[in-house]
């Protein structure tokens, strides 16, 4: 049986100005030899949880053991066999790769020989050994969570506390942390990996989920997940548009929850429901495919269903006709910062109406390439057009036919949402009269009326990507860039996105987008996979996945 390294009992932690205690009353333990997942949405909890057991913050109520000590009276005895690796970069971004890792060494007191030796151990298992003398700031994602791992393994921890390490890195920088993290476990070090990525979870040996301070479950993911069995269909074969059949599926009353998937719909259904004719939401000649229920099914269902598929957003702004018109076109498009080529000869077109993805591992060169399509950097040479406006000659003019999420929050954190809201909307070109009611308009549809005069920096993260989507939508334009909208946020807003999205591609604007969830790729009409600075494939999300089918695997994910 493996050891019992934290346990906490009836914990509960409040903060002034909260509404609901950050955590109320939660109980459970973390062993060794296992990963454990410690999953929830933005707000859960998870952050608090961690600190509390790494002695960084006292609870009001209930009792934290950590590695057999209490965290705040004896944080001493646990320091030097704790590490921790904080939610938000933690290292300096001024400081090499080597300083970084030397200044951690010298606050935990690794010397000497054991240095070398560390230091050797630790580059070699992160793959950093090729980067001592890179700033962390200029690091990719990716690597930047290889190097705050390194540092957090300093002095051979007991216990390793991860807070969502996985946010904003890529699908195969993912695969090599939890590689690395795997390799960890077989030494005997107890894991804790917070995540707000539910397909991690999944990989977890045991999970605790958290909502709102509270303990919704305490299990292995298969315990998670047994309860969803015969309740998760694919509807297969269908005969038209995706997005409006789904749409239509989530109206149903059997219907809790639904996605794309491919070519097919996956949908979830109520505990005391049976699936319907297809043909009552148009999807004639489709089928029924019972398919295995996921983790993120489960929590979806512990907290009532999905929302809904309709879009207030999309009701409130104009229909552009769909005349499949290219109104965004990339030739040969290369972007150099010295000898580099951020973007090599990129190519593509994307029609009016359409979703187009952009796809790739983290400094691949996805955002050069939409600030370049966005008029924000100008080519080395090539040329790139949005509504026939050639964006070298006229960016200015281009700009107001289009809306830019940036891929870190963008507004102005001092400002409150209030003035955020007017402030974007006048820098779109609207009058004072026009300014106050689409500031109405989007705070009733984003729910943001309750926190219209709070400082924009106060808003939990799923409320600031609300925020910047709703700054992005103000002008009503033709064409939507989003960079990674919801990176970090949890799966309910994610999919209330993603409704969004979809109604405003059904109203006609046209959306580019890049992310790193390989289930909303599949959202996508299609996709440029993109790969040290170049466009490697182009297709559908079901031809990409044919080029990779197999005997073995003839259904591959993205």
């Amino acid at each position: 049986m493996s050891d019992v390294v934290v346990s906490f009992r009836g914990v509960t932690k409040s903060f002034e100005g909260m509404e609901i205690p950050a955590l109320d009353g939660v109980s459970g333990e973390i062993r060794t030899g296992v990963i454990t997942g410690l999953a929830g949405p933005d707000g859960a909890g998870k952050t608090t949880l961690l600190r509390l057991i790494a002695g960084l913050q006292q609870q009001d109520q209930g009792d934290v053991r950590t590695l057999g000590f209490d965290p705040i009276k004896e944080v001493a005895e646990i320091r030097s066999r704790l590490g921790y690796m904080p939610q938000k970069f933690g290292l300096y971004e001024d400081l090499s790769v080597i300083e970084n890792l030397t200044l951690h060494a010298d606050l935990r007191g690794v010397i000497g020989e054991e240095r070398k030796e560390t230091f050797d151990r630790l580059l070699d298992f992160t793959d950093l050994k090729r980067f001592t003398g890179r700033f962390a700031g200029k690091l990719s994602g990716g690597m930047k969570q290889k190097l705050g791992l390194a540092c957090a393994l300093l002095g051979k921890p007991k216990l390793l506390l991860l807070d969502e390490p996985g946010v904003g890195v890529d699908p195969i920088s993912r695969k090599e942390l939890w590689s690395m993290v795997g390799d960890l476990v077989q030494q005997g070090i107890a894991v804790v990996w917070s995540t707000a990525y539910l397909d991690e979870a999944e990989l977890c040996d045991t999970t605790l989920v958290l909502n709102e301070g509270n303990m919704l479950f305490n299990g292995t993911p298969a315990e998670m997940t047994a309860p969803l069995k015969g309740r998760c269909f694919h509807l297969k074969n269908l005969p038209s548009d995706k997005r409006s059949l789904l749409t239509k599926a989530l109206a149903r009353p059997e219907v809790t929850d639904g996605t794309i998937q491919g070519h097919n719909l996956r949908l979830v259904i109520g505990k005391e429901s049976k699936t319907f004719p297809p043909e009552q939401i148009g999807a004639t000649g489709s089928e029924w495919a019972e398919v295995a229920p996921r983790f993120e099914d489960a929590f979806i269902d512990m907290l009532g269903g999905g929302p809904g598929g309709e879009s207030v957003l999309a009701r409130h702004l104009r229909e552009i006709p769909k005349n499949g018109e290219v109104v965004i076109k990339a030739e040969n498009l290369t972007k150099k910062f010295g000898d580099f080529a951020a973007t090599d000869q990129v190519s593509f077109e994307v029609k009016r109406g359409e979703i187009y993805g952009l796809l790739g591992p983290n400094g691949a060169g996805k955002s050069t390439t939409f600030k370049m399509m966005c008029g924000l950097l100008v080519p080395t040479s090539g040329k790139a057009s949005v509504v026939g406006l050639d964006l070298r000659h006229s960016a200015s003019e281009a700009r107001q036919r289009l809306g830019y999420m940036a891929q870190k929050f963008s507004l102005y954190a001092h400002l409150s949402v209030q003035q955020n809201l007017e402030f974007f909307s006048g820098i779109y070109g609207l009058d004072r009269k026009e300014r106050q009611r689409k500031s109405a308009e989007m705070a009733e549809i984003f729910h943001l009326g309750a926190f219209l005069k709070a400082k924009t920096d106060s808003l939990s993260l799923g409320y600031k990507q609300r925020l910047a989507l709703a700054c992005s939508v103000m002008h009503e334009p033709d064409i939507l860039f989003l960079d990674e909208p919801t990176s970090g946020v949890d799966p309910v807003t994610r999919r209330e996105f993603w409704t969004h999205i979809n109604g405003l591609v059904e109203r006609g604007v046209t959306v580019m987008v890049t992310t790193h969830f390989m289930d909303e790729a599949e959202y996508c009409d299609r996709i440029g996979l993109v790969f040290r600075g170049q466009l490697i494939a182009n297709g559908t999300p079901d031809q990409l996945k044919e080029m990779v089918a197999t005997e073995k695997n003839p259904d591959p994910s993205m």
